[in-house]
């Protein structure tokens, strides 16, 4: 399989090179997000996923521009160079767990059926589990062209407290469903992960009241944090020149 990590980076298309064809699919994980930072609890959610899955590795997917994610939810968000480099610098020394930059280079909304097609269409064998929380799972029939997402990619819950499967399971059943068909439910497992206190609204708040952040998102992301002068107003910071 050809080198994905921080793909693509040649060319214009915005896509992978094409990869040469593998005797047996490769297991990739994929965990998207703003990751506006990305911190420790995106970490683990990777690393326990590649470990409890099986994966060859996790790619994190930074998006340039979350479609259901109102800019109001975020007042003062990173530029998108900024959190692909933070990005990196949260998985580096990491086995295993990888940054892919093909929505950041990717123009207009990050959907995922984009992404999911253009990995495929790149690396035609292999297999990938979409990685992600459940609350963000039960927003998955308002996806673009959701309907076309159970052909692309498996899907990777973690629960949180409280929660169970079948509610997850519930909300998403009308997504296997073909026109006439009866909804079957998507192909779906729910890790087994302890719940992380962290998000990234938390950091952002920590750092507009100038607490330290180390201990959510790891000493070298807190130093770029800090060195661009991040998260301190309501105006997105780009990068310099």
């Amino acid at each position: 399989m050809a080198d994905l990590r921080d793909a693509p980076r040649p060319g214009a298309s915005g896509m992978p090179a094409p990869a040469a064809r593998q005797a047996h699919p490769v297991r990739l994980g994929v965990l998207g997000g703003s990751f506006n930072p990305p911190h420790l609890g995106h970490l683990a959610l990777a690393r326990h996923a590649r470990a409890e899955l099986g994966l060859e590795r996790v790619l994190l997917m930074p998006a340039r521009h979350s479609p259901g994610k109102p800019a109001e939810e975020e007042p003062n968000p990173a530029h998108p160079e900024h959190r692909l480099a933070m990005c990196r610098l949260v998985v580096a020394g990491v086995d295993g767990v990888e940054v892919c930059a093909l929505e950041i280079e990717r123009d207009g909304p990050s959907y995922t059926v984009d992404t999911l097609r253009a990995l495929h269409a790149a690396h035609p064998d292999i297999e990938i589990t979409f990685i992600l929380g459940a609350d963000v799972a039960r927003t998955l029939p308002s996806w673009q062209k959701s309907q076309e997402l159970p052909a692309l990619a498996q899907f990777a819950v973690a629960l949180r407290p409280g929660m169970v499967p079948e509610e997850v399971r519930r909300e998403v059943a009308s997504l296997a469903a073909g026109p006439g068909q009866r909804p079957s439910g998507l192909p779906m497992s729910f890790l087994s992960m302890p719940a992380i206190d962290v998000s990234s609204s938390l950091v952002r708040e920590h750092v507009r009241l100038g607490l330290p952040v180390e201990l959510l998102v790891g000493p070298a992301v807190a130093s770029y944090i800090a060195t661009h002068g991040l998260y301190r107003t309501a105006v997105a910071q780009a990068p310099a020149p």
